[in-house]
């Protein structure tokens, strides 16, 4: 939290990629006794030495999305040595937050008030425990020395992206003030549960009573003010207000953050050479070279050591290749499109050179005969670094990665609109990439698209745009410009198939994986089919080769085997076998559950969409599966 000295206390800590999936810029963080919103990165402090993560393809979509102002990738502020000294210098360097919702509740006594040090104490004294620190009602009628108080449970939002405190004096009071005192003294009552029946307000003042059910759902809209166009985490409101309608939500509640972000593999240019990947590690700095004379300057600096083994003139035309390299192109909806590259190292012919961020290898035996008809390539690849930017964030309505119109709900980091960086993070691990039968998904997919399972499969994606945008629609919507069509989800359930068989069969964990599609007809020109599972945590698990092993022959065919097998009943079948999204209802996945298919949120970069188990193997109509029999 923010104090004078211009640094705060230390109330807890959450890994890099809690900020990037789970509660970042804007996002309330809930901590043992209370919760806190991560601030806005004009608040964030890099007091000491933080170099940035250099991924030029990524910062390139960034800055395609943001603006060219963006020229940095950083980590979250952190230095070690905390547990050593808790009170030393690295206590002082971390992400700042404030506590948030500012409204708490006294546990002893039920009292409920807007926070102000009279009447609420904050309690941090010991360094080496930041889980004890909590807020303590100083004023508590029973007396207790320590009266714990806890955090309001409910907030309001909008689809705009504000966040605000509950009203609760104006809501207690139907839209007036309390007509016996201006600062009424309020008693929240919680009977347990999350049930809004079970918490009643009561002003001691003037005995109101009010239950917060009055509040949820559709008929509670009209008892909720409009949005004030609040941004708690920049400190600010929107000048012109907001036209949205704020909506109920509970502290915790999912929907309150979603996270907008871009990722991309570290990968070698497929016909760049070691003087090319020393010249893209290098061009945060090299880029600003406009003057081939300036480069002897540069040689002075250690960072550029490793470009002395060229000439002047061989540096000098690395840099115009790549200033003259064009940036990522447009992706579906206008994103930048960040897998091209990584589609193009994975399907060449010959392997890249071994990196420090990267490395594959095939089988010289190629593809075991038995999964020959199934899969077209295996690789290993036995290292890989990928980095992931926070380019923003919604509430309420999640960020589709191929949909624009999120894009224009996305909510600010920063105060300015010309950030200079964005929050990232990187994790290292290890994969398998496996390239699909182009024949043989091309030739399903062109039998499949006519099929009544596909039919309404795309009726359900027409629907759910719908839903989702409600009273938003642009005038030429067109609710199926994104539709991925029948080979990612085929694609896509082989996907998850292989990473529950490998979570139940070899002891990882779905939850340390990560899936990245590489899906595209052949009408766009360069037909694509491929699937990479790949560890995706920031600690050991699953990167000391341990993945890359059942890449080889015989256990990756016992893994599809029994990947297919299962995939053909479920525990909850005939319900899942027999389900297909039908009107009304907009779920965007037919033989599909979670004791099937269903991963984390955190591996499946899709949300758990787009799946069906009839498109991979017989499960009503033998016709519909890519893989009849194995």
């Amino acid at each position: 939290m923010t104090r004078p000295s211009g640094h705060g206390r230390r109330v807890g800590a959450v890994r890099p990629s809690h900020l990037m999936f789970t509660a970042g810029v804007g996002g309330v963080v809930d901590l043992p006794n209370f919760s806190v919103l991560v601030r806005g990165l004009d608040e964030w402090r890099y007091d000491h030495d933080h170099a940035p993560l250099l991924e030029p393809r990524l910062l390139e979509a960034v800055q395609k999305l943001l603006g060219p102002s963006v020229a940095e990738l950083r980590p979250a502020p952190w230095l070690p040595g905390i547990d050593d000294r808790p009170g030393g210098e690295a206590a002082k360097i971390g992400v700042p937050v404030v506590p948030f919702p500012q409204w708490l509740r006294c546990t002893a006594c039920d009292e409920l008030g807007s926070y102000h040090p009279s009447v609420w104490t904050f309690s941090n004294d010991k360094p080496r425990r930041p889980d004890l620190a909590c807020f303590l009602h100083a004023q508590c009628p029973t007396r207790r020395r320590r009266a714990l108080a806890v955090p309001a449970r409910f907030l309001l939002a909008c689809t705009a992206g504000h966040l605000d405190d509950f009203p609760y004096l104006l809501f207690l009071h139907g839209g007036d003030g309390c007509p016996q005192a201006p600062n009424p003294r309020l008693v929240m009552r919680d009977f347990g549960g999350n049930l809004g029946a079970n918490v009643q307000l009561e002003c001691v003042s003037c005995q109101a009573r009010r239950n917060i059910s009055d509040a949820m759902g559709q008929r509670g809209l009209e008892n909720l003010p409009r949005c004030r166009g609040r941004h708690p985490h920049l400190q600010t409101f929107d000048p012109g207000g907001c036209e949205e309608q704020a909506r109920l939500l509970v502290v915790g509640a999912s929907n309150q953050w979603f996270p907008q972000t871009l990722a991309a593999l570290a990968v070698p240019k497929p016909s760049g050479g070691r003087l090319d990947d020393e010249v893209e590690k290098a061009w945060g700095t090299l880029s600003t070279v406009t003057d081939p004379s300036v480069l002897k300057t540069l040689w002075t600096i250690p960072t550029f050591s490793k470009l002395r083994e060229w000439t002047d003139t061989q540096v000098w035309e690395a840099i115009e290749r790549r200033r003259g390299a064009a940036t990522p192109a447009p992706g579906p909806a206008g994103h930048p499109d960040l897998r091209t590259a990584e589609w193009q190292i994975f399907t060449a012919d010959q392997q890249p050179p071994v990196t420090e961020d990267f490395a594959v290898r095939r089988d010289p035996a190629g593809v075991p005969a038995t999964l020959a008809g199934l899969f077209a390539d295996v690789l290993e690849v036995e290292r890989l670094r990928e980095v992931r930017a926070l380019v923003g964030f919604t509430r309420l309505d999640a960020p589709d990665p191929d949909d624009p119109e999120p894009g224009r709900r996305r909510v600010r980091l920063g105060r300015g609109d010309r950030p200079s960086w964005v929050p990232a993070s990187e994790v290292r691990g290890e994969g398998i990439f496996l390239r699909v039968n182009e024949e043989l998904i091309a030739g399903w997919a062109e039998e499949a698209a006519g099929s009544a399972a596909i039919a309404a499969h795309r009726e359900a994606y027409q629907r759910f745009q719908h839903n989702r945008y409600s009273g938003r629609l642009p005038v030429d919507f067109d609710p199926l410009r994104n539709w991925p069509g029948p080979r990612y989800l085929a694609l896509h359930t082989l996907s998850h198939l292989l990473i529950r068989t490998i979570a139940l069969e070899c002891g990882y964990s779905s939850a340390s994986l990560g899936e990245r599609i590489y899906a595209r007809p052949p009408d766009d020109g360069d037909p694509r089919a491929g699937i990479l599972i790949y560890t995706a945590v920031p600690d050991a698990e699953g990167t000391l080769g341990g993945l890359v092993s059942l890449a080889e022959p015989e256990p990756l065919e016992r893994l599809v085997r029994r990947a297919l097998a299962d995939a053909r009943r479920c525990s909850s079948d005939p319900l899942c076998g027999q389900r297909l999204p039908q009107r009304p209802a907009d779920f965007l996945h037919g033989a599909a559950c979670h004791v099937c298919l269903f991963v984390s949120e955190t591996t499946c970069e899709r949300g758990n969409r787009f799946l069906d188990r009839r498109f991979v193997v017989p499960v009503d109509d033998p016709k519909l599966a890519l893989v009849p029999e194995l």
